[in-house]
Formats: C-alpha cells, structure tokens, sequence
C-alpha cells in the first residue's frame, strides 16, 4: 500500500492532497485526491466519497466543486477518485463516452477491457482499504454521492452495500443506464449483451430488485442538455415510490450539467450527509 505524494495544499486549516498508487484491480498507477479537515489527534472523522463523471479525473471536482470550506466546518473528509484506469497500455476508444474516462464504475468482463476496467472493485475494496491505512478515516462513519456518469456510481455504490454507506447522494445522476444511450453503449461494450448483469449497474432496477436505503437526495437542473435523453430523473422517482424509499428530487430551475450547478448546491449535500454520519 505504498502511497505516493504528488501535492499538498493548506485549505481551510485542512490539507488538500493528491496521491498515487500501484492498484491491483487496475494494474496502473491510479490518482485520487482526498481533502482531511482540521482536527484533533488522534481523532477519525466520516468519510464524503465522491464519483465524478464523464472525461472527468480527480481534478474536476478538486478545483471547481468548492467543498472545502464546508468539509473544514462539517469536519468531513472528502474522497474523489478518477473515473477509469489510464495509460498508455490500457485500451481506450475515440469516443468521450467510453474507454479512459468512462469506466462507468463497472467490473468489465469483455476483452479487453476486463483486464484493468474494474472500478467497481476499486472503489468498493481496493481505495477504502489504502484510505484506511492513510488517513484518520471512521470507516463506521461513510457516505457516498457523485455527479453525472458518477451519480451513477454512487447510486449503485451505495446501493448494492447499504451497511457501509450511511448516505447517498447525487448530482444530476444517470439513473438507469439500461435506459439511456450512454448506459446502453457502456454497458453492452464493459459487460456484454445480457440484460440481466446490467441490473447490477442500474439505480432502478437495483431498488425494482429489492435494494433499499432510507433515503437519497438528488439535485437536478432544468436547463441539463442530458436531462431528457441521458438522465430521466423521473424514473428514478417512480422506483422510489414504489419501494417506499424517501426521495428528495429538487428541480432546479435554470441550472445545467456543469460545475456552476454541482457548486452552487455542494454545501447543502454536505450538510445533509452530515447530519446522518
């Protein structure tokens, strides 16, 4: 678990890292970036892991989602990771929607992305694993939210291991991949043509299925190119009624894709995942 220091960065009292490791599930170096609060010594704190979406890596959310002044006050620490395996060696496509920088937080199994496109296992065991090693993480104190491609993520994530994730959130997420073009073609290239190993990877069918969580807060803006096509808040809502799970839905009007919305509205989900952590 040798951990590299690439940046570090006083914010808010706290430090802004970037750091880079050898992974196993990816067999490259992966980079992610975690922001620890000011605190006592000695003392553990609940853990914020965020997803980010399509083309995106760590650094997106790092230098445009201003989360550190309320992670400082909330006492959160905040985890983002990248979004697929990257390098020279590892098989990308020419497309924006797939390959590198759109693992889709799936464990591919088609050739030849099985080999190293396995973000799932990354994010639910390898990651937590090196940020407990590293950082005064609480791993009884866990919440998971992300953006796009990986509202997605978390969705799933967070779904498919409801005792480890105390809270779930999303911004502007896509919700059933199984109905969507972006989710169709990733789907079918990672893990191929069955239907029902994409269930798996469906914030929908997930809870159709029998997941369950208390609660999920979801930000969404009206004015999102994708909102129709690509997203569909409204059969996640329509899942959500159905199984009894308490979804708070804000439509915000006006608001795009982009991180002038997921900013505008980062502190309120802060606020919201701490007071269940």
């Amino acid at each position: 678990m040798t951990l590299e220091t690439l940046s570090a960065n006083l914010s808010f009292g706290g430090v802004q890292g970037v750091y880079r490791h050898k992974s196993a599930q990816t067999k490259t170096d992966m980079t992610f970036a975690v922001f620890v609060p000011p605190h006592d010594p000695g003392a553990k704190l609940p853990v914020i892991w965020y997803l980010s979406g399509l083309t995106c890596t760590h650094a997106n959310v790092m230098e445009k989602g201003e989360y550190r002044r309320a992670c400082a006050k909330l006492g959160l620490i905040f985890i983002a990771p990248d979004t697929s395996p990257r390098g020279n060696d590892v098989p990308d496509d020419d497309a924006y929607d797939f390959g590198q920088g759109a693992g889709f937080y799936v464990d591919a199994l088609r050739h030849p992305w099985a080999a190293q496109y396995r973000m799932r296992s990354y994010i639910e065991d390898e990651l937590p694993e090196i940020i407990a090693a590293h950082f005064p993480a609480d791993r009884s104190r866990q919440a998971i939210m992300g953006h796009s491609m990986g509202g997605h993520g978390a969705l799933t994530i967070g779904m498919r291991n409801p005792d480890r994730y105390k809270s779930i959130s999303a911004f502007s997420p896509i919700v059933s991949p199984i109905q969507c073009p972006w989710g169709q073609k990733a789907l079918t290239g990672y893990l191929g043509d069955d239907p029902a190993i994409w269930r798996q990877y469906d914030a929908c069918a997930l809870i159709k299925d029998g997941a369950r969580t208390p609660a999920l807060l979801v930000d969404q803006g009206t004015a999102d190119n994708f909102l129709h096509d690509q997203l569909q808040p409204a059969l996640l809502d329509a899942a959500c009624r159905d199984a009894g799970i308490d979804l708070t839905l804000n439509m915000r009007d006006g608001y795009d894709h982009s991180y002038f919305f997921i900013s505008t509205f980062m502190a309120e989900h802060l606020r919201w995942h701490a007071a269940r952590l």
